[in-house]
């Protein structure tokens, strides 16, 4: 049987790859180890029955790596590829597996912020500092010369937040955070990226009512 990945649709277009950072970092995982795929598009505003049978709360991404078997939760499924598909290795060094992992919902909670002098921005500079002078120090990527799981779990993060923020706040990651560029940039033009990434339009389309709320 064939490694099944379930993935969210774009939001208004059920045949197109939606913006799901957590599908992405699936999808970034079977490319970067070259394992052959079959990525089923899930509308998540109407979701089919059979896809609630194997995923009774109804969350994306699911995984089936060929065995009729299926596994929730991109931090579960990512670990199953490493162990099923060991080459090229993607382990991050335990000390190096949380670098980054409070960006995210630093910019949730400045993207959906509508009191500029509550902190939420400040604390978002914090998080982008602290992973400046980690890439100084051990880049270019987190763990040195090659991409390795906490890249692929942080690239599709950041890529929100680039996209969303710059969209819904005028607002840029600072220039003086070269480090940070140099990583986005390198990350988001690996060939494994550039194919499972939303697009733009479509991942303004998942934000908005989540910032209008």
């Amino acid at each position: 049987m064939a490694v099944e990945v379930c993935v969210k649709a774009a939001v208004g277009a059920p045949d197109t790859l939606g913006d799901c950072p957590f599908s992405q970092r699936v999808l970034l995982t079977l490319e970067e180890k070259k394992v052959p795929y079959e990525m089923k598009l899930i509308d998540l505003s109407n979701k089919p029955d059979w896809f609630l049978k194997i995923s009774p709360e109804g969350k994306v991404p699911v995984f089936n790596s060929g065995d009729g078997k299926w596994i929730v939760d991109s931090d579960v499924i990512t670990q199953v590829i490493e162990e099923k598909f060991p080459s090229p290795s993607l382990v991050t060094p335990p000390e190096y597996a949380s670098v980054g992992s409070k960006i995210f919902p630093s910019f949730v909670k400045f993207l959906k912020s509508k009191d500029p002098n509550d902190g939420s921005e400040k604390a978002l500079l914090d998080e982008l500092q602290a992973l400046d002078e980690h890439l100084k120090a051990h880049g270019p990527y987190i763990n040195g010369e090659n991409v390795s799981a906490v890249d692929l779990s942080l690239g599709p993060k950041l890529f929100h937040l680039q996209v969303a923020l710059e969209h819904f706040k005028g607002w840029k990651i600072p220039e003086n955070l070269t480090s940070v560029h140099a990583y986005t940039k390198a990350l988001f033009s690996r060939e494994s990226f550039v194919k499972t990434k939303p697009s733009k339009d479509h991942l303004i389309a998942g934000w908005a009512p989540k910032v209008n709320a």
